[in-house]
């Protein structure tokens, strides 16, 4: 049952028959309900003042006249304070309806089918060939994956996408490097980390050896004449880079649907920029071809170099317009960090000035930095953080929790895995997005507080209930769901099918990990203060169905940020 619906049909009916001819209705009505900070102020409210003009009527004479009047089984009260109308459900009926509706949809409750025949491209994680994988990349990978989750999950078609960083001369020094001091046998080896090496030994040597960059230019120029040799090692580079990140995200439980980077779009410039042309937008400016949008505040977006070389602004205009062709796209999301938010206002407007309509969908997904333990990360200073170190890690941390606090669990390796990747994770989506992050284990791994862990561990305290209470055949008592306890239990549950609309809406998932963190906690309350395994069978199985709902609710709602609900701790 959608409350606020019923409760707004109500209204509108009473509001009807107090003020005939009122140009009040139901939507409206719905429009205007909220959500009292304060259980005791009703579970929702009317403020009367936004239909003080229509009615012609001071707010306190509203609603003493509808709350004289409205009278439903759905209601176990309804009162008038201060131009407010409260509206109290009936705890019996609230209970039922909630604990029953998630229960028949198992693991789909909250999901719905708005996206049926829609597409969603989500851009993120977007790593760069050669380099490993580090906790940089994170945010993006997890905020991205998140998203793929939710919107799969709303009924869209999703297409996940990471837009390799395999364009650029340094990918020609990479070859003169490996050409000049490397072979086969040592970079299959030492994959990416040898790849690095022979990178930062090119560069220390082109110091005192300036020929060098001549070296490397030539061979990007070869990359870019697709050359065979050039091209069968580049490639090369790009499937042992792959082959790295992939075990990172396995780790992280992490796929995409396209691979198609920056060199992907190569061969689909020159359309855009000949249609940039045809439109009058594309001017020289001091032998460069530019875009001016001063006019919108903001500089101009370069599209070519003096040298004829391209950029990042024209494989991405190439790259939407390709996606767009493809897909058919109802949206496209950048999940790309704040320091891009003028590259994307650009992107944006461009299309806009092309006229391409369909751009309006396209969004920039923006995020702070990361930090580790408090300093900054530096490639160039050496303090860099690397992804699989970092979960392996966790998995070895959560691993000794595990064999201090329980020795004799079962699966304790895919456990341990399990809290210690999820607790990372639950980390790294816990504030919102924009916000810079700054890791830390002491709070990462903590069992108490706002935590992956301790949110996992209420999970398998709930199966360990269920586990234990076996099967109970008694009609559930809904009355017994009449505390404070067990309804503010029933207040969240009822509401993950619009955190879920509100996180998409927001593209933020850490509405969602904060959801998890307070049903958790509802959760803990409600089971320290009520008897779950009750004598008396028909609140034993009210209580019961409560537990299985909210356990439910709990493995769903970590499913979606990408965390795992282990059932034994």
């Amino acid at each position: 049952m959608d409350f606020k619906a019923e409760i707004a049909s109500i209204a509108a009916k009473a509001a009807l028959e107090c003020f005939p001819g009122a140009a009040v209705d139901e939507a409206s009505l719905s429009g205007m309900l909220e959500t009292p900070p304060d259980p005791a102020m009703g579970d929702f409210a009317l403020p009367c003042f936004k239909l003080s003009k229509v009615l012609r009527k001071a707010p306190p004479q509203i609603s003493d006249a509808l709350a004289a009047k409205i009278s439903s089984p759905l209601l176990s009260k309804v009162e008038s304070v201060k131009g407010y109308l409260n509206f109290f459900v009936s705890p019996d009926m609230f209970a039922r309806t909630v604990v029953e509706a998630a229960l028949s949809r198992k693991d789909r409750f909250g999901s719905s089918d708005e996206g049926a025949g829609k597409t969603v491209v989500i851009d993120y994680s977007s790593i760069n060939i050669a380099k490993r994988f580090h906790i940089g990349h994170l945010s993006t990978t997890m905020i991205g994956n998140a998203l793929y989750n939710m919107y799969k999950f709303l009924g869209y078609h999703v297409v996940g996408v990471n837009h390799l960083g395999d364009w650029g001369t340094q990918f020609g020094k990479m070859i003169a490097a490996y050409k000049r001091w490397g072979d086969e046998e040592t970079v299959r080896k030492g994959g990416v980390d040898e790849m690095v090496k022979l990178y930062v030994r090119f560069n220390t040597e082109a110091k005192s050896n300036p020929a060098l960059e001549d070296e490397g230019r030539a061979w990007f120029k070869k990359i870019e004449d697709s050359d065979g040799e050039a091209l069968k090692i580049f490639n090369w580079f790009k499937e042992v880079t792959l082959k790295d990140a992939e075990r990172v995200y396995d780790m992280l439980g992490v796929k995409f649907d396209s691979y198609a980077g920056e060199s992907f779009y190569i061969d689909k410039m020159q359309p855009v920029l000949d249609e940039l042309k045809e439109k009058g937008l594309l001017v020289e400016d001091q032998g460069a071809q530019i875009v001016k949008l001063d006019e919108y505040g903001m500089p101009p977006a370069m599209f070519l170099r003096s040298d004829g070389a391209t950029l990042y602004m024209t494989r991405d205009l190439a790259a939407v317009k390709y996606r767009h062709d493809t897909y058919d796209f109802a949206k496209c999301l950048y999940v790309v960090a704040y320091q891009q938010d003028l590259h994307f206002k650009q992107l944006f407007k461009v299309c806009e000035l092309l006229g391409w309509d369909w751009a309006k969908g396209c969004e920039h997904v923006n995020f702070g930095m990361v930090s580790y333990e408090g300093q900054a990360l530096s490639t160039r200073e050496g303090h860099i953080v690397y992804l699989d170190e970092l979960l392996t890690q966790a998995v070895e941390k959560a691993a000794e929790i595990i064999e201090e606090k329980s020795p004799s669990l079962e699966n304790k390796d895919l456990v341990a895995r399990q809290i210690g990747i999820g607790a990372v994770v639950f980390f790294t989506l816990f504030n919102g997005r924009i916000k810079d992050i700054d890791f830390s284990w002491e709070r990462a791994l903590n069992f108490d507080g706002e935590t992956g862990p301790y949110v996992m561990y209420t999970h398998a305290r709930l199966c360990s209930v269920l586990r234990k209470a076996g099967e109970c055949d008694a009609q559930p008592d809904y009355s017994a769901l009449s505390d404070p306890e067990a309804q503010a239990v029933l207040r969240l549950i009822e509401s993950f099918p619009q955190q879920i609309a509100l996180a998409v809406s927001k593209s933020e998932p850490s509405v969602i990990t904060r959801f998890g963190c307070e049903l958790a906690k509802a959760v803990n309350k409600f089971y320290y203060e009520r008897r779950i395994l009750d004598d008396d069978m028909g609140a034993r199985a009210a209580r019961l169905a409560l537990t299985k709902a909210a356990r439910q609710t709990i493995a769903t709602a970590l499913k979606l940020i990408g965390i795992a609900a282990p059932e034994k701790m």
